[in-house]
């Protein structure tokens, strides 16, 4: 569905437009701001034409679809040269991950076969993002299940500014980080174990929430799943990547952050252990 929120605060354009769709096993949240309000008719076409993008990419990368690209090669049912072509540049993309992330992240040596998940949905969010832009909607946040890319403002002078779910509870922000490109959180308490320890082949991950903000959200999303998994180790190639911050929750509660990472408002303390497993308000 497609609906105006309320106006933003300090711009005279027309208010933003917001869509919601569920594609790749979660919902997508578009919002398009900096429109005049001349042509609507113009905007639903251009969302329309993202949100058929991500389907598509839902379509060619989904392992749960047995006739996808992905699951076709994972089998053995085509070569990466009979793939579409997106299918060899997101492994591509996978690969400068694990090289960035120091191996801790992996799709390539995960069990049953080459696995993208931890970075394909960021980078089609990216995708589509690119796609509003490049139609003149400088100033849109797509929101993919909890990871955000962004471009522009949401006024025109403002910096986006987005909220880090609590890992002990659903109603409460853990903080609000100022977001200038792209923002992933991986991490245990919304799905319980779920993330893969490339260098043992077993479920694992050292921390209960791992955010991470930089420019791309492919890269962000990579990195929030290696680090995740990582533990405090993962800060070390951290602190190489270039543009790219980070903030993470032990499953004891306590917190570190990389060098440059900073709070945009008041944050909330984490006591005691984050219990394994979806969080609940209390």
């Amino acid at each position: 569905m497609s609906y105006p929120p309320a106006a933003v605060e300090g711009t005279e354009d027309a208010a933003p437009v917001r869509h919601l769709e569920h594609v790749m096993g979660t919902v997508v949240t578009f919002d398009v701001h900096g429109r005049s309000g001349a042509d609507d008719t113009a905007i639903y076409l251009h969302l329309a034409r993202a949100r058929a993008l991500l389907h598509r990419y839902d379509a060619m990368f989904s392992l749960w679809k047995p006739n996808s690209s992905m699951s076709r090669l994972r089998r053995g049912d085509i070569g990466l040269d009979e793939a579409p072509a997106e299918i060899a540049f997101v492994l591509d993309l996978c690969s400068a991950a694990r090289s960035a992330t120091s191996g801790w992240f992996d799709p390539f040596a995960l069990p049953g076969g080459v696995d993208p998940t931890g970075l394909v949905k960021g980078w089609a969010a990216q995708e589509a993002l690119s796609m509003l832009t490049a139609a003149g909607y400088g100033d849109c946040i797509i929101n993919a299940g909890g990871d955000i890319a962004t471009s522009g403002h949401p006024d025109g002078t403002a910096t986006w500014r987005v909220g880090i779910q609590h890992p002990a509870s659903r109603a409460r922000l853990l903080g609000v980080v100022a977001v200038n490109g792209a923002i992933a959180t991986s991490g245990t308490y919304e799905r319980g174990a779920h993330l893969t320890d490339p260098h043992t082949g077993r479920q694992r991950s050292r921390f209960a929430s791992a955010s991470v903000v930089g420019p791309d959200l492919a890269l962000a999303d990579a990195s929030a799943t290696g680090l995740a998994v990582a533990g405090d180790e993962g800060f070390d190639f951290i602190e190489t990547v270039v543009g790219y911050e980070a903030f993470a929750v032990r499953p004891d509660g306590s917190t570190r952050a990389s060098t440059g990472w900073e709070f945009a408002g008041e944050t909330q303390a984490v006591d005691g252990a984050v219990p394994e497993g979806p969080a609940r308000a209390r």
